[in-house]
């Protein structure tokens, strides 16, 4: 009996083994396209002047494929009261420069506390906040169907990383998910809805069945209290599998690394912590083990996440960083025009 149940575990082992090699399997890709997102609040947060910073990625980094974001309290401060100056600005930039942009909107959206609800609309009925969320949703892709810089809408945030942020965010309402894609849908058919999910944490069903593109997050290079610095024990062709075993379910999408951490894991606001602390926790040598990591995911479309933090650094004196970064856009560049 014992030696029958050796067999069929052994079997088992072999099987899954065969599995797992087979949905590792993807093509390397010949070039990887290179993207950056860049978020408003954010480089307010750091004391940066936004348009300053915004400018120096697209002209000194020379950045080509974006994502933004249209966070509510930013686009509607007040009921029925909208300010596009800064995204007019950013997405206007973009086209004369010919830049690509990934757009999103809806409550949950990049950089901490992740749903971001202004403060008039925070102490509504759950209704009442949905309807009003959907009413800024509409203005804001109504804005901007026509810009031919705008190519994707990214319809919230990794939403089904309900672990993260729980108390800012609260249980995701799938119902109403689906009514925020359907309604990009609606008003602008002409474009691809892009739903994203942690490569960490997630197991992107959700996501990739609702959009008509999918976005997963990397983080190589972790810190908590508990544990101090540690590194992914999640190997790049976990990537792969995943993304394999999501096209055999749900159907083959396009797919890409939406945001590609390049800068410290803090508790604490940036300006808060000194230089040295941070450089422990982000610098050159995890930067090129980070890019080293994605490429073996052979992800061909990869935003990278943190360029406000590269110019900061680079007001500070300490500019290795953003130089780096010019080099990998640089080269970006130059292979996308040899293809």
């Amino acid at each position: 009996m014992w030696k029958k149940l050796f067999y069929v575990v052994l079997g088992l082992a072999a099987v899954t083994v065969f599995t797992l090699v087979l949905l590792a399997q993807k093509p390397t890709p010949l070039h990887i396209t290179y993207g950056m997102s860049f978020n408003t609040p954010y480089a307010r947060e750091l004391g940066l002047n936004w348009r300053e910073t915004y400018d120096a990625i697209l002209d000194d980094l020379q950045v080509r494929h974006l994502r933004l974001a249209a966070h509510w309290p930013m686009i509607e401060p007040m009921p029925g009261v909208y300010n596009f100056e800064e995204l007019d600005y950013q997405v206007e930039r973009a086209e004369a420069v010919g830049a690509e942009v990934v757009l999103a909107v809806g409550r949950r959206l990049p950089r901490w506390p992740e749903c971001h609800v202004p403060r008039w609309a925070a102490d509504l009925e759950r209704s009442e906040r949905q309807a009003a969320q959907l009413r800024y949703m509409e203005q804001v892709i109504e804005r901007y169907k026509r810009s031919p810089a705008v190519t994707v809408w990214q319809i919230e945030n990794e939403p089904f990383l309900e672990v993260f942020a729980y108390e800012h965010c609260g249980e995701l309402d799938v119902a109403f998910l689906e009514k925020e894609i359907a309604l990009a849908h609606e008003l602008d058919p002409t474009r691809l809805v892009l739903v994203t999910d942690s490569g960490n944490l997630g197991t992107w069903h959700g996501a990739y069945q609702r959009g008509d593109m999918f976005g997963t997050s990397v983080y190589v290079h972790f810190w908590n209290p508990e544990l101090g610095q540690f590194r992914t024990i999640l190997p790049p062709f976990a990537y792969r599998v995943k993304d394999n075993f999501m096209q055999m379910v749900y159907g083959n999408k396009p797919s890409v690394l939406i945001e590609l951490s390049a800068e410290p894991w803090l508790l604490e606001p940036v300006v808060d912590v000194p230089l040295e602390v941070q450089f422990t926790r982000m610098n050159l040598e995890k930067f090129e083990d980070i890019l080293t990591y994605a490429r073996k995911t052979r992800f061909e479309q990869q935003y990278l996440w943190g360029a406000e933090w590269w110019y900061w650094l680079k007001l500070q004196g300490r500019d290795e960083m953003w130089e780096r970064g010019k080099q990998l856009f640089m080269k970006d560049e130059q292979e996308s025009n040899r293809i």
